[in-house]
């Protein structure tokens, strides 16, 4: 009988130094898991194509804030114009490079009296169109040369 209970409680611990050994093991890794951010991503604004064809010219900007929401930026040079930007990305592991598989830029641009007047919706194919760093900082002036703005300035007087 002794040795029946010997048996028992070195198997029984054997058991459960195993099962606590997978324990740790499984408390050490979960966070792990949490934490990983491979696969696909979305960020910024998610464009929803039928929102989208809601958006008629001549409709007014609040109008188009209740459907779209709040742009992710508002042009003040010029005409106003509203930027609805998302940029999707695919990761294979946590610490890699993303890659860009989707990026799209939805432009409403309104006329003066804050109604649209044109949508443009630029994907990754027309990047090319919509240079986010072209280097240049637009002016709210019309583009006269120094001699022409002397000019007009004597012209005016």
């Amino acid at each position: 009988m002794a040795e029946r209970t010997f048996l028992y409680q070195t198997c029984r611990k054997a058991i459960l130094s195993r099962l606590s050994a997978i324990a740790l093991g499984a408390a050490l890794i979960a966070p792990l898991a949490a934490c990983t951010t491979a696969g696909p991503q979305v960020q910024g604004y998610l464009i929803d194509d039928k929102a989208v064809a809601e958006i008629k010219p001549g409709m007014t900007a609040e109008q188009v804030l209740k459907i779209l929401g709040t742009p992710s930026t508002v042009s003040t040079v010029g005409n106003q114009s509203w930027y609805y930007i998302s940029q999707n990305t695919n990761r294979t592991f946590m610490y890699d490079t993303p890659t860009i598989t989707d990026q799209r830029v939805l432009t409403v641009v309104f006329t003066k009296a804050l109604k649209v007047e044109r949508i443009a919706n630029y994907g990754q194919k027309d990047g090319l169109l919509f240079d986010f760093n072209s280097n240049t900082t637009p002016s709210g002036g019309k583009d006269l040369s120094i001699v022409r703005q002397m000019l007009r300035m004597v012209g005016s007087t």
